[in-house]
């Protein structure tokens, strides 16, 4: 779809706040990462957990523009995670001894570790298990 300077920003904040409903996740802790290369743009879809301020990739999409990689994020997050596989990962900061849970969707489990790994240095923390969920 071609769209113009002021039709991108409009279907981009309709489609983000669409996704942001889908999930029933406060603005807070969303964060919509765009970058542009090889004249795509990637999307990358990132959650902040407000209990341990810990943030994760939730998918990445790739686009011709914003609008076509937050249609392409929508149609994910509507039709296409559930048909992921569901892991749960215990970890804790490396300087601390609680131990945290946290849930994602992928493929498999180097995806799922990729997801909790992403931006962060690997030393940062300890991944006591992975585990895939059955099939509910």
């Amino acid at each position: 779809m071609n769209y113009g300077d002021t039709d991108v920003h409009v279907a981009s904040a309709r489609l983000q706040n669409e996704i942001k409903r889908l999930l029933g996740l406060p603005d807070e802790q969303l964060v919509f990462e765009f970058k542009s290369s090889g004249g795509l743009m990637k999307l990358n879809l990132v959650t902040i957990n407000p209990r341990h301020e810990q943030y994760f990739l939730f998918h990445s999409t790739t686009g011709v523009n914003e609008p076509d990689a937050l249609e392409k994020m929508f149609k994910y997050v509507r039709e296409e995670r559930r048909l992921e596989n569901s892991f749960t990962i215990q970890w804790s900061r490396e300087s601390e001894n609680e131990l945290h849970t946290s849930y994602f969707r992928a493929r498999n489990i180097m995806e799922a570790l990729d997801k909790f790994y992403y931006g962060r240095d690997m030393n940062s923390t300890l991944v006591y298990s992975v585990v895939l969920n059955p099939i509910s």
